[in-house]
């Protein structure tokens, strides 16, 4: 059950074709994209659309894709939802930002269905999160949707920004208050939690830092991380603002990608 480098090669380039921003047809076209290849794997896929205003009052209309497995989504079992934004800004198809996340989200929903069922103690359902480039705003109703049901939600993870790596010493820059304790070479994996999150970020480095030549860095922030904001940029923080465990995945963002979004 090995990972299939063609696959997210093959993702990253249809879905990168166009830019994807807010309300657009081609945001829509991507959504059907992403619908097929679940389904596929056997996921079944829900439209979750909702309104939210953005940081300027703006209203604005979203659709989440909520991918949930018959052999992985019991009702009965505590919830985990793994989830990447997939819009864009409007003036980039976002190969990073965030295609390469959504990638490696459909490659994911490939491998789970192959494990035994035995082996998930939790109903898992995979997320992709429309509107984080407004504010995180996919996030956000997705948080209030399982906090509305009273879910027994036990973790979530954003997977944001995947796909940029340099060996070259000197690429990776740092917020100034963890200047010195972290790399300053672009080659690693980071996994970010907060204070609730502790669990979560020793399981994830454990097991990502089995994975042959990938680099991990763990980093825990305080409370929800308002004194290091570059921590709270994605579709993780608005479940740390709701009490859930959640963690995002990253390479670190425009910290090492010269090509942010």
């Amino acid at each position: 059950m090995d990972i299939d480098t063609s696959r997210l090669r093959t993702h990253c380039e249809l879905l990168c074709r166009t830019t994807r921003p807010a309300g657009s047809p081609e945001l829509e076209a991507a959504r059907q994209y992403v619908i097929r290849e679940f389904e596929v794997s056997g996921w079944v896929v829900e439209r979750h659309p909702f309104q939210a205003q953005d940081s300027m009052l703006v209203t604005l209309s979203g659709q989440n894709l909520i991918a949930r497995h018959p052999a992985l989504s019991s009702p009965d079992k505590p919830r985990f939802c793994i989830g990447a934004h997939l819009d864009t800004r409007p003036e980039t198809p976002g190969a990073d930002d965030n295609t390469s996340a959504v990638a490696a989200l459909l490659e994911l929903g490939r491998l789970l269905p192959l494990f035994k069922e035995s082996t998930w103690n939790w109903g898992i359902e995979l997320v992709a999160f429309d509107l984080e480039e407004n504010g995180m705003l996919g996030g956000a109703e997705h948080a209030r949707f399982h906090q509305s049901q009273q879910s027994d939600l036990r973790g979530m993870v954003s997977l944001e920004m995947l796909g940029y790596c340099d060996p070259t010493p000197g690429s990776q820059t740092l917020p100034p208050e963890l200047v010195g304790m972290y790399p300053n070479t672009g080659d690693f994996i980071a996994v970010v939690g907060n204070q609730n999150s502790t669990a979560l970020i020793e399981a994830f480095q454990q097991g990502l830092q089995k994975v042959a030549d990938l680099p991990v860095e763990a980093l825990q922030v305080p409370e929800n991380g308002e004194m290091l904001q570059a921590s709270r940029l994605s579709d993780h923080s608005p479940f740390w603002d709701a009490g859930y465990p959640a963690l995002m995945i990253t390479d670190t963002s425009f910290l090492r990608n010269p090509h942010y979004h």
